[in-house]
C-alpha cells in the first residue's frame, strides 16, 4: 500500500482523480482540493486538506499553495503525488518534482487541441504524464 498525495482543483479536475477509485482505494491517500460542495460530497469519507480557493491567477495564490505543498510533502511524506490540475495541482507536482517524489500528471480529456497551461507545465515537470 502506497502513501499517494492527490493535489487539484475541485470540479472537473477532481472528478478526473475520481474515476480512478478502484485504484486509489487500495492505497493511503491524502486529498488536497478546495472545499466545494462536489469535493464535500465525493470526499466525505477520504482524508482531505482543504485548500484555500480564488477565481483569480494570481502570484498571492501560487504561494499560498506552495505555502500548503511545502508542509504537507514534509509532514505527509507521500511516496507517489498526483494531479489533473489545475493551478493548485500544479504547484505540488513542481514541489514534488524538486523533493524527489514520484510525480503522475493525468491531463484532462477534454483538451484536444491544445494542452492546458498546467499540462504544459507539467508536462516537463511530471515523472509520467498521460492523457485520458
Amino acid at each position: 500500500m502506497a502513501k499517494v498525495l492527490f493535489a487539484g482543483s475541485s470540479g472537473g479536475h477532481l472528478a478526473q482523480l475520481y474515476t480512478l477509485k478502484p485504484w486509489w482505494e487500495q492505497q493511503q491517500t491524502l486529498w488536497v482540493t478546495f472545499k466545494t460542495p462536489d469535493a464535500t460530497s465525493l470526499l466525505a469519507d477520504q482524508k482531505v486538506v482543504w485548500a484555500e480557493h480564488s477565481p483569480d491567477r494570481n502570484l498571492r495564490d501560487v504561494f499560498r499553495s506552495l505555502h500548503l505543498a511545502w508542509k504537507l510533502l514534509r509532514s505527509a511524506r507521500p511516496e507517489l503525488v498526483v494531479s489533473a490540475g489545475a493551478s493548485l495541482g500544479t504547484v505540488f507536482i513542481a514541489l514534488a518534482r524538486l523533493m524527489k517524489i514520484p510525480t503522475i500528471y493525468i491531463e484532462v480529456f477534454d483538451r484536444i487541441e491544445i494542452p492546458s497551461l498546467s499540462g504544459r507545465i507539467c508536462y516537463r515537470l511530471a515523472d509520467r504524464f498521460a492523457v485520458q
